[in-house]
């Protein structure tokens, strides 16, 4: 195996002539004697066999060879201090990676909110998001495979801190056979025609949860895309409303009367399955989205 030439120290001399515009300023900014990076620098340019800076008066220019060894040796210097910040934080217990199940009835908008006040103090940390549905989001919480997960009705055992109202609206299109109705008397006239529901995520779910009662289903993994189907004409659909505000306000999608449940609604609570396993930037992550809806 062969080894380097040149090392980080020497790079991070060179950096610093640059950025500080000459040796006598480096040298004050890195509390090391002139002379002292004079032969730093002419060393690696030895052993390298070529020129990376030359001095014009007093201030020191990069080379064209040097402009391009320099801009390299910029992602060095700083991936090997990436991987010393890491080594710090995993000492200290801080998580290199958090993974969120957020309910796909959760506004996407609020998370993004919370992980963005996350990221100027996240070290790094990776953030993973799974989008679940149902009995999912709560195999995830059981299996201890998530770090914190936003869900409508936790597993039974695990504590569950109220968020929000998940609301959901009765829609389909406005020339929708249903849409011509002032008000649906039963559940019966909707099962006349065909629903559009959402998947559970659940690896072992056996239960059919939510009004499903309609003889004609399809079957779609999110909300946008039975979205897009009702656009058609083609069905109907309870969905959530800000998913929907949008489509409503500009009469794309029409507003369905049922008498006795044309809205519905159900609690979104952030669990953390195990509490006792709880590192630093899980707790930082969910403070933060506590504070979302402490406004």
């Amino acid at each position: 195996m062969s080894r380097a030439k040149s090392t980080l120290e020497q790079w991070r001399i060179v950096q610093a002539v640059v950025d500080f515009g000459g040796y006598a300023q480096a040298a004050e900014q890195l509390n090391k004697s002139q002379s002292s990076l004079n032969h730093a620098v002419a060393k690696l340019q030895h052993q390298l066999g070529i020129n990376l800076l030359e001095v014009r008066g007093r201030k020191a220019y990069l080379t064209e060879q040097g402009e391009v060894l320099l801009r390299r040796s910029r992602h060095l210097t700083q991936s090997v201090e990436e991987l010393e910040q890491l080594a710090t934080n995993l000492g200290q217990g801080w998580e290199p990676n958090l993974t969120i199940a957020r309910e796909i009835v959760y506004p996407i908008d609020t998370l993004v909110e919370a992980l963005n006040a996350f990221l100027p103090q996240s070290r790094g940390t990776r953030v993973t998001v799974l989008d679940t549905v149902l009995t999912g989001t709560n195999e995830l919480i059981q299996n201890n495979q998530v770090d914190l997960a936003i869900c409508a009705t936790p597993p039974k055992g695990h504590i569950a801190e109220p968020l929000c109202d998940a609301v959901f609206e009765l829609v389909c299109h406005p020339e929708h056979p249903l849409a011509q109705l002032d008000v649906i008397e039963d559940d019966k006239q909707l099962a006349q025609h065909l629903q559009i529901v959402i998947k559970d995520t659940g690896v072992k779910s056996t239960n059919e949860i939510g009004w499903l009662k309609a003889e004609q289903r399809w079957t779609v993994s999110n909300f946008h895309e039975a979205k897009a189907i009702l656009a058609k004409n083609i069905g109907f659909c309870w969905m959530p409303s800000f998913i929907v505000e949008h489509e409503l306000m500009n009469k794309q999608l029409t507003r369905l009367h049922l008498r006795g449940s044309s809205q519905r609604k159900t609690i979104l609570n952030l669990v953390i399955p195990n509490r006792d396993q709880q590192g630093p930037a899980s707790k930082l992550l969910e403070e933060l989205i506590l504070k979302q809806h402490a406004k």
